[in-house]
């Protein structure tokens, strides 16, 4: 098969390292790409949200099979249009991502299907949104409305905080995407992930992660699009994971279904989990990034017949084969983010690093520049491992970093702190 990914970080070139493993992808084509998945696949320079030119390039190389990795694509409408010119895509249409792109829709939906959530309000107007955060107290949860790239999100745990992410949203810190916001209770416990493929019908639960968002160690410090992260999550055990599919993701489906916009790909609960019980965070209808490198490091090959199976609504025939272990990624990022950073530095020491099924660098905001490799993003390498142990899976990932020359980046030294001492 020919297969297109649409994307250029870490996540898309995860993806195309476990669908480049089996053996149905004949041909693997990835745009934008980045440095690191030029070595394992082509590169198209392609504008991933302009659904014709996406049609017209998978026609012209008879691509297959449509693999969308951001959430921006599929915001935009990318998957209707594939789908529409006949193409298979994995994907979500542009009414089901308004499960992330508008946090006012996933309230609304959680309202409708009685889901466990955050209490909230919703707001066009900071004077309304500021005399709110008055009258509740914090802490509380600010979120812009939109898509803000992981960091749209501000917990405040004092007033003058939250009054000020009002001002930054109205004020356009965040761009369109906060033009409206949201304000949540700020809900107690432990963040974890959970994933789950679904077809429109019938549902697959995935798998499990922990992400760190915050950009310093021991959660501190403002949010990121996510520093590490690590497979499975404990604290998602076989009960939780029930009653998330029971009382949140099953109802979601079923709401979106009835609504006439069915949810076809990948559903991304963050969830806020106390005493055992799940309540939903937020949705994302894409990979989260960086979980879904530690899933693909785990999933390997399989990863590809999974999405295939769900764009093709097999979903019922399908089962996640797991095996006993535990993956863990630790993301370097340029000196000064998640705020303003200096791109074009040079990297080295990444052709010592191992590539295997058990020790992978998965670049995102990279590029080829005079034969040498240069940063270019804020997130920029996000190195994976996997071993038997989180403890043997964490060792190989930090030797890994200690490794990569580049003194213009950064790295979290705890990454999966909350499971390991």
């Amino acid at each position: 098969m020919n297969i297109l990914i649409l994307g250029g970080g870490g996540r898309e070139h995860s993806l195309a390292w476990a669908v480049k493993q089996n053996p149905k992808c004949d041909r693997l084509i990835v745009a934008p790409g980045n440095a690191g998945i030029a070595a394992i696949a082509e590169c198209a320079d392609l504008d991933i949200e302009n659904g014709g030119a996406v049609v017209t390039f998978a026609e012209e190389n008879a691509i297959d099979f449509v693999i969308v990795g951001p959430e921006a694509p599929l915001a935009a409408g990318i998957a209707d249009r594939l789908t529409d010119a006949g193409l298979l895509v994995f994907g979500c249409s542009q009414e089901a991502a308004q499960l992330e792109a508008s946090k006012a829709f996933t309230k609304e939906i959680c309202d409708a299907c009685n889901a466990p959530t955050a209490a909230y309000a919703h707001f066009t107007d900071a004077t309304a949104a500021k005399d709110y955060i008055r009258a509740q107290g914090t802490p509380i949860v600010v979120k812009a409305d939109g898509l803000a790239a992981g960091k749209g999100v501000i917990v405040a745990m004092d007033e003058a905080t939250a009054l000020a992410a009002i001002d930054d949203m109205f004020g356009g810190a965040f761009g369109g995407a906060g033009a409206e916001v949201v304000i949540e209770e700020f809900m107690e416990g432990e963040e974890a992930s959970f994933f789950v493929l679904c077809d429109g019908t019938d549902v697959l639960p995935l798998g499990t992660a922990q992400d760190h968002k915050r950009v310093g160690e021991g959660d501190t410090g403002p949010n990121t699009g996510g520093m590490g992260a690590y497979s499975p999550a404990p604290v998602l055990s076989a009960d939780v994971m029930e009653r998330t599919l029971d009382q949140i993701i099953r109802p979601t489906v079923t709401e979106m279904a009835r609504r006439g916009t069915p949810f076809k790909g990948i559903l991304f609960a963050g969830l806020m989990i106390k005493d055992n019980q799940p309540r939903l965070v937020e949705y994302n209808v894409r990979f989260g990034d960086p979980e879904c490198q530690v899933l693909m490091m785990r999933l390997g090959a399989q990863a590809f017949d999974l999405m295939h199976a769900c764009a093709e609504g097999r979903l019922k025939d399908m089962q996640v084969n797991w095996a006993d272990d535990h993956a863990i990624t630790v993301v370097m990022a340029a000196d000064g983010y998640p705020g303003s950073y200096e791109k074009g530095s040079l990297i080295k020491g990444l052709d010592d690093l191992p590539a295997t099924s058990f020790e992978m660098c998965f670049h995102a905001g990279t590029t080829h520049r005079n034969g040498q490799i240069t940063a270019t993003g804020g997130r920029v390498l996000s190195v994976t491992a996997r071993g038997a142990s989180l403890s043997e899976a964490r060792d190989k990932a930090y030797d890994m970093m200690r490794k990569i020359d580049w003194p213009q980046g950064f790295y979290r030294n705890d990454i999966a702190w909350r499971a390991l001492p």
